[in-house]
């Protein structure tokens, strides 16, 4: 039975199916026929998938929703700028960056070209870090060109969402390279230095990191040893609570780079436990 069978009955308007399928009786065995079809292809498909490859379908709708929140802090950006308002598009700009940071965990790997016209640093003459120069740093607010190509660039990605293939192996990756990038990179206030929102940076990629963690490792990684899924969750938590405080001079920047380092560690022991290969850190820079 040819497997597309399905896909062309449901495509097809009503009066196709009655020229193509003959009289009704005719119509709903074929009907019945292609409904197998559809089931057992999707079943076969269903059979492939492991536990994880579910999780990280998962994880979609979640990621497509930070990268949404992202392209309309951008777009409102556009209109703020527009305006002349530069107290508004610096609101804008921090709104855009907190649904970017918590799809940090996908975006270098999965899409590493689009992830350096975004959000490359330092000296970035494109993506939120050039506007930032500018809106934060020479309180000017001529950045048209940058923002309209800011827009044109989480557009693009955004619509790569839906079809974009998700691996575990590459969400773990990222997990990884994130949690070492906040402990390394921007624990010292680099990133986001000009906008004073680096501790805003941090607080965002590890709830995009632990959100990754709870949807697509956490119930494997549990089924295997549930005392060390736990005690990954409880390194995250320690983080999170590192990170609480009103400003960065009141984190501990010596303790978070050790509990990034751990959570580094503990993610990538973890890989063996999901039948994963242990993830490096050699795209964790950029």
């Amino acid at each position: 039975m040819d497997p597309y069978l399905g896909r062309e009955l449901f495509a097809s308007p009503r009066r196709s199916l009655a020229r193509d399928c003959g009289p009704p009786a005719r119509r709903r065995q074929w009907a019945a026929m292609c409904l197998l079809s559809v089931v057992l292809v999707t079943g076969a498909r269903s059979a492939n998938a492991t536990p994880l490859d579910e999780a990280a379908e998962r994880y979609r709708p979640y990621m497509t929703e930070g990268i949404g929140q992202a392209l309309a802090g951008a777009r409102d950006l556009r209109g703020r700028i527009a305006a002349k308002d530069l107290a508004g598009a610096r609101k804008a700009w921090i709104a855009a960056r907190a649904g970017w940071e918590r799809s940090e965990v996908f975006t270098a790997g999965f899409v590493p070209e689009l992830d350096a016209q975004i959000d490359a640093w330092p000296n970035a003459d494109t993506g939120f870090h050039a506007i930032e120069a500018k809106l934060f740093g020479a309180n000017r607010i001529d950045v048209e060109n940058e923002t309209d190509a800011l827009v044109d660039h989480l557009s693009n990605l955004h619509g790569k969402l839906r079809n974009m293939p998700l691996t575990p192996q590459g969400l773990l990756d990222g997990t990884v390279r994130l949690a070492y990038e906040v402990g390394e990179s921007k624990a010292d206030g680099g990133e986001s230095r000009i906008s004073g929102t680096s501790l805003d940076d941090m607080r965002n990629n590890i709830s995009g990191i632990q959100l990754a963690y709870r949807i697509i490792f956490a119930a494997v990684l549990k089924s295997a040893d549930r005392k060390f899924a736990d005690a990954v969750d409880g390194k995250i938590e320690e983080l999170k609570a590192l990170l609480a405080g009103r400003d960065l001079q009141r984190v501990d920047i010596p303790k978070l780079r050790r509990e990034s380092e751990e959570l580094v560690v503990a993610l990538q022991s973890a890989a063996a436990m999901l039948r994963l290969q242990r993830p490096t850190l050699e795209a964790a820079s950029r």
